[in-house]
């Protein structure tokens, strides 16, 4: 995901004028809008767990298949080395993927923790030049 998009799902001057305009113009405009501003930062995660679930359902699957995946849905070729190279090419394959996500997974880990850090950032400065601004305040309303 892009993490410098224009549009963030937070509250901001750009998407609340987004959702207000979704309102005049169609009202289930405005409503996805709000949604986004609401749940928008969640859907990442939202992504994954379904893509967990139903990775789930077809192991469940491949196991009450006796690990024959689809292919019994598909029929074998009949011969018995083909069909053995391709449950190993298949397995092959999988272990791969899985790979695959683990990786995409730790990247979003590694995002997120990166974005935390960013805005920890952020913070902390909003807060040392709020201090400083309200020393010197408090410092030239005394002197007066």
């Amino acid at each position: 995901m892009n993490q410098s998009a224009w549009i963030r799902p937070e509250w901001n001057p750009a998407t609340i004028a987004l959702m207000v305009l979704g309102f005049v113009i169609f009202w289930p405009l405005g409503l996805a809008m709000l949604a986004y501003i609401l749940f928008g930062d969640r859907l990442h995660e939202f992504k994954r767990e379904a893509n967990a679930t139903v990775d789930r359902g077809f192991d469940t699957m491949r196991r009450y298949t006796s690990g024959k995946g689809f292919s019994q849905y598909t029929g074998g070729t009949g011969n018995a080395a083909f069909d053995d190279w391709r449950r190993q090419e298949l397995e092959r394959i999988e272990n791969e993927r899985r790979k695959l996500d683990e990786a995409r997974r730790e990247f979003d880990e590694y995002v997120s923790e990166l974005r935390r850090a960013k805005d920890q950032e952020e913070f902390s400065k909003f807060m040392r030049d709020r201090n400083a601004r309200n020393g010197n305040d408090t410092n030239g309303t005394t002197g007066n």
